[in-house]
This record gives C-alpha cells, sequence and structure tokens, in this order.
C-alpha cells in the first residue's frame, strides 16, 4: 500500500518540483548563470550566487564570480575576459565584462577555474590543435606558427597557379604534385619562420604582436631552434629531391632569399618586395615540376604578379607593427607609403592583374581563367577600399583574407585549363 501511495504522489511530486525552479529562476536569489565570449569564439559559463552578487556590489573581483584566471608557464594567451563591476546597476550584480587586450599581455595561458569552456565547432582549426597538443611540442609548433596557417597557404597558393598552368589542355593539374607541394610549403614556411625568429628575438621582446613568440618568451633556445631548423631542412630537402633535376636546382637557388630575407628589414624599406620573391618561388617551381623546365614568357609573368600580390598583402600586415617599427628602427613599406599607401596598392594591384593577364595569354587560357581575374580584381578593390589601416584587427583580417583570392584564382586557372582546347594533332 505504502509503495502504492509513493509512486501515485511521485508524478505530483515531480510537478511541483518542476514548478518550484520555474520560479526561483525568476528570483532575486536564484544564482546567475552568465556567459562571457571569449575573442576565439569560446564561451565561459559562469555562476554567481545571491550572497556572492551582494558582496560584489561591495568589492567586485574574478574570485566574485567563482572564475580564477591563472597564467602557465611558457604558454600562450589569445584571449583574457576581465570581469568588472557593472557601473549602470552597481547595487546588486557582478557581471563579466570582454576587453580586448593588446597583444602585449599574450604571455600567458589563461585557465578558467570552477567553470566550463565551451568551443564553438568554428573553432575546431589548428589554433586549437596546438593547444591540445603536449606542453613540451607546443613551442615548436607555434615556433612554425602551425596554429597560424595563412602564411603556408600564402606560400603554397602560387604554386598551385603555376602547376594548373602547366597542366596539358583539358586535364586537372596533378593531385600528386599539389599535395608534395603542399607538404613542401608547411615544411619550408615553418623553416623560414625559425630563421627569421632567431634573426629577430632581439626585435620580437619589443614589438607587442611578436613578444610571445617561442624564441622572445624563452620557451626555446636558440640551439633548440637550431636543431629543429635541420630536421625542417632536411624533410624540405627530402621533398625537394622527389622532382626533376630541373627543379631541384631551381629550387635549392632560392634558400639563399629564405635566409637573407630577414635581414632586409633593417636595410631597406622594402622587405616585402624580398619576402614576395622568396614567397613566390614555388610560380617557377611548380611550372618545372610539371614541364622539366620554366616557359618563361607565362612563369615571368606569374611571378612578378606574385610579387606584387605580395607586396599587396604585406603592406597591409605591416601597418599592424608600424608604431613599434618606428621605435626599434625597423623599415617597411608601410612606413614609406604612410598615408599614401592606398593609391601604392592600388597600383601594385595594376601591374599584378596586368601580368596575370600576360600570363594567361601565353598560356592560351580560356573564358573561365579571365572571370576568375575579374573575381580577384574586385577582391583586391573590396580590400583596398575597406581596409582601416589604422586598425589592426582589420588589417589583419584583410591579409587573412588573401587565402580566398588566391583560391578564386586557382579556381580560375584549372577551369580554363579544362576548358582549353586540346591542341590537334
Amino acid at each position: 500500500m505504502a509503495v502504492f501511495t509513493a509512486s501515485a504522489t511521485l508524478p505530483v511530486f515531480r510537478t511541483s518540483l518542476f514548478m518550484f525552479k520555474c520560479v526561483c529562476r525568476k528570483s532575486p536569489l536564484a544564482d546567475e548563470v552568465v556567459l562571457a565570449r571569449h575573442i576565439c569564439g569560446s564561451t565561459i559559463r559562469t555562476r554567481t550566487t545571491w550572497f556572492d552578487r551582494q558582496k560584489g556590489s561591495q568589492n567586485c573581483t574574478a574570485r566574485r564570480t567563482k572564475v580564477e584566471f591563472a597564467p602557465g608557464p611558457n604558454t600562450f594567451q589569445r584571449t583574457q575576459s576581465t570581469f568588472t563591476e557593472n557601473n549602470s546597476s552597481p547595487s546588486t550584480r557582478c557581471t563579466p565584462e570582454l576587453i580586448k587586450l593588446p597583444w602585449s599581455v599574450q604571455l600567458g595561458h589563461f585557465q578558467a577555474k570552477g567553470s566550463r569552456c565551451y568551443h564553438s565547432r568554428r573553432q575546431l582549426n589548428t589554433a586549437n590543435f596546438v593547444d591540445s597538443c603536449p606542453p613540451g611540442a607546443q613551442p615548436y609548433l607555434r615556433l612554425i606558427r602551425l596554429d597560424k596557417p595563412i602564411g603556408t597557404w600564402l606560400l603554397y597558393l602560387p604554386c598551385t597557379w603555376s602547376i594548373g598552368l602547366a597542366a596539358p589542355a583539358g586535364s586537372l593539374p596533378d593531385l600528386k604534385l599539389l599535395t608534395l607541394f603542399g607538404v613542401g610549403a608547411l615544411v619550408m614556411r615553418g623553416a623560414g619562420c625559425t630563421i627569421n625568429d632567431m634573426w629577430d628575438v632581439d626585435f620580437d621582446k619589443k614589438v607587442t604582436r611578436t613578444i610571445s613568440r617561442p624564441l622572445a618568451a624563452g620557451s626555446l633556445t636558440r640551439f633548440q631552434a637550431l636543431v629543429f631548423l635541420g630536421a625542417q631542412l632536411s624533410v624540405g630537402l627530402s621533398v625537394l629531391l622527389s622532382l626533376n633535376n630541373y627543379s631541384i636546382i631551381l629550387g635549392a637557388a632560392s634558400l639563399g632569399l629564405v635566409v637573407t630575407y630577414p635581414l632586409m628589414k633593417r636595410i631597406t624599406y622594402w622587405p616585402q618586395a624580398f619576402l614576395g620573391m622568396t614567397f613566390n618561388w614555388g610560380a617557377l617551381l611548380g611550372y618545372a615540376a610539371v614541364q622539366g623546365s620554366c616557359d618563361w614568357s607565362v612563369c615571368l609573368p606569374l611571378y612578378i604578379a606574385g610579387i606584387n600580390w605580395t607586396l599587396i598583402y604585406d603592406t597591409i600586415y605591416a601597418h599592424q607593427d608600424k608604431d613599434d617599427d618606428v621605435l626599434i628602427g625597423v623599415k617597411s613599406t608601410a612606413l614609406l607609403f604612410g598615408d599614401q599607401t592606398k593609391p601604392w596598392l592600388t597600383g601594385f594591384s595594376v601591374v599584378m592583374l596586368s601580368s596575370l593577364i600576360l600570363a594567361g595569354m601565353n598560356s592560351d587560357q580560356a573564358w573561365p581563367y579571365y572571370l576568375g581575374l575579374g573575381c580577384v580584381s574586385s577582391h583586391l578593390a573590396w580590400q583596398i577600399k575597406t581596409v582601416n589601416l589604422s586598425n589592426s584587427a582589420d588589417c589583419l583580417s584583410k591579409f587573412k583574407s588573401n587565402k580566398w583570392l588566391g583560391l578564386i584564382l586557382f579556381a580560375g586557372v584549372v577551369a580554363g585549363s579544362i576548358a582549353r582546347n586540346k591542341p590537334k594533332l
């Protein structure tokens, strides 16, 4: 009988409990759950009690909201939420306020204790992959900028253009070569970053954007970086040796540019031009890997187009550091052009597009290629018109958008090659 009574009253009890919870959620005595959105897209969920909120009105701290931030050794911080008192209603509440901090404070990796951090799906990227790796491996992965893959894309895309232009009429680009060059771009970009950081370790300590790099922060020593560089160059050499002899000689010729480029910012206001010559060497190498040699009527205009493309995106990128560059004596096109940057970028765009048209004509490209160039020109116009050169975040955003410009051009090259008429035998 007792069992029957209990089972009969259980649904009523559950309903009453549910109603009680609903009422309590609206009560000022209930806990409050507040969401703080990180810059990286993560969400910190915090819970505050009524008692904490009452004390928080007197002295609101991160501890009052059950969230404490503790920096770990030799690790990065990409975002930080700080909790401050809400001055609009100071009597009862303590709410999180998101503050976007300058890069100079990004030395510690801040972990939320007593709360959960939920990463959105769009954050499944290389940065999160690096964060999930063992602590001992993270400095090496950050040294090669694995958490910032945009540089690998910008090195790889000129290779894809030349491989596509060298493809036989009516055919897709060689997938094996595309994969091989992708691996090579990843490895050699990492080697270039390692060389750059070894040269610039003293400068990096004085620039807010670069102060958290492993060598500047002391996470790695120069000897460790040198040993790691040797391993990277060995992998890069193995990729190069898998190509034909002409390509091996051509690829080896670029090593001088890779080593000396970081020094150019000390000598000239045109280090972006030397970066362009280095980053776009794949415009020559990709064509040679397919055809066995370079057709200079195609490769040279493509190479010039790539150099001007680099002058565009890296000048925009350099505007992030122009204040620090003045203080430490580093030169860049951003400082050289100053307020006349946008007219210069327009001129580089004209040269880039003209060179791409010439390369397309000399390789007998079909109409889809020129349609792709129309899209590229629109993207360039959008970048130059809308970029705010005084806003570091906008400069970085426009810089990263060049990945899509390169992919648009690659799609045009592939479509144009497929649409080309096969030569009659």
